[in-house]
């Protein structure tokens, strides 16, 4: 118990210092320093007696000094839309494994699809001296991060690019794998497809969309704008849309869901319909396979992990100008994008 107290006189973010090992061992600075460095020079009984005030201070080394002086902090940065949303969990584990297999920290947060927030969080790293960013960006205007690139903190953007500098980018196929979807939904017989996404100044919203209309025009088929409803990815919003294009005078027998929050809630939503209708998502969602749910999959993983690998071979040396790396999508189909629309 009193070892327990001796423990908590201690006021929190005051921690153990080189100075308080030697004091405690009784020894110089310098022979600390050799210890904790594995270095030579040291006798036995007095690396013990080192150790031991180690052990019992609770002292760790300092690692920031010592990187500081290559250059470098051995960290990065991970800027994500939403740390809710299951899209980001394997992109975020893979950019921590490529961070891992170079002996680096990661670091990330939220911008909560927030550009000011988005912007505050992305600075503050570069505060902390990071050595380089992943973003996945919720605004359209990157200049502010054009000091730090020039002063060395490698950038890339996933996801979506930057907005209004040049930069690294890994993306997805938007366009092409909801060209794919819509086009699924046309073979299977539908004429009046409805296409609920995400707010338009996205990119990754608007280039769906322009998927979307591309495999309607294909198909030589006219899009009603009450065809069409963009916004906030809110369950209420996304419910009351698909609710409306199912309801009015020449309803929709199709839906192509923008994103993995809209094709949650148009599942539930549909499950209330008294008819089916055939839904393609954008993104996979847990369950989809034992539900049945066709969807346009992208690789999470494989997005984070090119642009991780991207990211350290900036900080390798690599020159050049910026490069956008596209990854393909993959239709999975499961069942209700091979619905047929109603006879009647």
């Amino acid at each position: 118990m009193a070892d327990i107290a001796r423990r908590t006189d201690h006021r929190y973010g005051n921690r153990p210092t080189m100075k308080d090992v030697a004091a405690r061992a009784g020894v110089g600075l310098k022979t600390v320093s050799r210890v904790v460095n594995g270095e030579p020079g040291v006798t036995p009984d007095t690396e013990r007696r080192v150790h031991e005030a180690i052990e019992a201070l609770g002292f760790r080394r300092n690692d920031s000094a010592r990187v500081l002086r290559k250059g470098r902090t051995a960290t990065i940065g991970l800027v994500l839309e939403d740390l809710a949303d299951p899209f980001y969990g394997p992109l975020s584990r893979a950019v921590e494994e490529v961070a891992r297999a170079h002996g680096a920290l990661l670091i990330n947060g939220s911008s909560a699809e927030e550009p000011e927030r988005e912007q505050e969080l992305a600075l503050a790293l570069c505060a902390r001296r990071v050595d380089g960013l992943i973003v996945i960006p919720a605004g359209d205007d990157h200049r502010y991060l054009e000091p730090e690139i020039r002063a060395g903190v490698a950038t890339v953007f996933v996801d979506r690019p930057a907005g209004r500098i040049d930069a690294d980018a890994v993306l997805s196929d938007s366009f092409g794998g909801a060209r794919e979807g819509v086009a699924h939904l046309i073979a299977h017989g539908h004429r009046r497809i409805g296409f609920v996404g995400d707010r338009p100044r996205i990119h990754t919203g608007a280039e769906r969309l322009r998927g979307y209309r591309a495999a309607m025009e294909d198909a030589g088929l006219p899009v009603r704008e009450e065809w069409i409803s963009l916004g906030s990815t809110n369950p209420e919003r996304v419910s009351a849309a698909v609710r409306e294009m199912l309801t009015a005078p020449e309803p929709v027998t199709a839906l192509f869901a923008g994103n993995n929050r809209v094709t949650v809630t148009a599942v539930r939503t549909l499950a209330a319909h008294p008819s089916p209708v055939a839904l393609v998502g954008f993104d996979d969602i847990e369950l989809a396979d034992l539900l049945g749910i066709t969807v346009i999959a992208q690789d999470a993983a494989a997005l984070g992990r090119t642009a991780a690998e991207r990211l350290f071979r900036r900080l390798d040396g690599a020159g050049g100008a910026p490069e956008r790396v596209v990854l393909g999508t993959t239709l999975l189909a499961r069942g209700s994008g091979e619905i047929a629309p109603p006879t009647a």
